[in-house]
């Protein structure tokens, strides 16, 4: 390829101290009910983030084929989770909540309310003066419900899946030379700076605080990219308290959002514009990686706070698994979508209850 392509957020990783109870949750509440993979092993190229030590983990890719990215749900096997040792707040370093899409905002929150979830804020406007609210997991993990206008296709569940999410930065300007400048969210749909209500209750939120809202100008392209759809990410920085970073003296894995993933195209591209730019890969699998039914090459880099950022470029994904149909993406034309028929089938895999 003569050009590095980001294609759209491929999945945000969750770690859960137990896959099958926090997977059953996220297909009940958010229809993330169609794995990509399944897959159990260890983890050899994220020593620097395991502590020197090669660890095992379980973890499952789900997405919900109405439109957004998936949530890669990933549970250590070779040790027990550790949970931040305080609780994180909005403007603490890394992803604070991820933002999940949903065709009637309203409807939603009356669809979780009956659901009994137990933390489920009201009803509020950002900044934007869009309606939207936060709810959290049985893990304490937050979530941004916000209104979606872009689907795939039609669906029984109140919300698709994640549409970006929300980062605690230090210094929004630097922040920006990956978030807009690489990855390409170089539109701002607001900048303000206060005290907001739509924070109120949720930790933290009674700071004051500057909050970016970004997203790109230029639609996405590649073979999931329909499916993905525009994405947005909110930069906050916390004015009047000194922010903590959430996965400090944690490894990569344990409790909570672990990273943020892009699927992209031309890897050694952007391998060199992420080192020209000071955002180095910190890990690079090089060869293709193998996730038992998946296959292709993923990399990190850090922003400037240590939130981790991962690229997945694509070889292989299953389409019917019972078929033992997969699909090689990497001989597709890489700024194509695949026929929605393809992404459609995946319905075949779908988990139900």
């Amino acid at each position: 390829m003569d050009k590095k392509l980001i294609c759209g957020i491929q999945q945000i990783g969750i770690g859960v101290p137990d896959v099958e109870k926090a997977w059953a949750w996220y297909r009940r509440c958010f229809g993330m009910d169609v794995p990509v993979f399944q897959d159990a092993g260890e983890a050899p190229f994220m020593l620097d983030y395991t502590g020197g030590t090669v660890q095992s983990r379980t973890a499952t890719l789900a997405i919900n084929l109405t439109g957004g990215g998936g949530f890669e749900i990933w549970q250590y096997t070779s040790r027990t989770p550790s949970g931040p040792s305080f609780e994180p707040s909005i403007g603490d370093y890394g992803i604070f909540c991820a933002r999940i899409k949903s065709r009637d905002v309203k409807a939603a929150r009356e669809y979780f309310a009956q659901s009994g979830i137990e933390t489920i804020h009201p009803l509020v406007r950002n900044p934007a003066g869009k309606e939207q609210f936060f709810l959290a997991d049985p893990q304490g993990n937050f979530f941004q419900i916000v209104e979606g206008r872009e689907w795939f296709q039609k669906g029984t569940y109140p919300t698709g899946g994640p549409a970006g999410c929300m980062i605690g930065v230090s210094n929004i300007e630097k922040a920006r030379t990956l978030y807009s400048d690489i990855l390409g969210y170089d539109t701002v749909l607001y900048d303000e700076e206060g005290k907001f209500d739509d924070f109120q209750g949720v930790p933290g939120g009674d700071k004051k605080f500057r909050r970016v809202l970004l997203t790109h100008s230029e639609e996405r392209k590649g073979s999931f990219s329909r499916l993905f759809g525009t994405t947005c990410i909110e930069l906050v920085s916390v004015k009047n308290r000194k922010a903590k970073k959430i996965f400090q003296e944690r490894y990569w894995g344990d409790l909570g959002f672990i990273h943020l993933c892009f699927d992209v195209k031309g890897m050694d591209l952007l391998k060199k514009e992420c080192e020209e730019k000071s955002f180095p890969f910190t890990v690079d699998s090089k060869d293709a990686f193998d996730m038992g039914q998946a296959a292709g090459r993923f990399s990190y880099t850090e922003d400037p706070d240590g939130t981790l950022i991962e690229f997945v470029e694509t070889d292989k994904i299953p389409i019917v698994k019972g078929l033992g149909w997969y699909l090689n993406v990497g001989k597709k034309d890489p700024e194509k979508r695949l026929p929605d028929w393809i992404i459609k089938a995946l319905r075949f895999n779908r988990i139900k209850g």
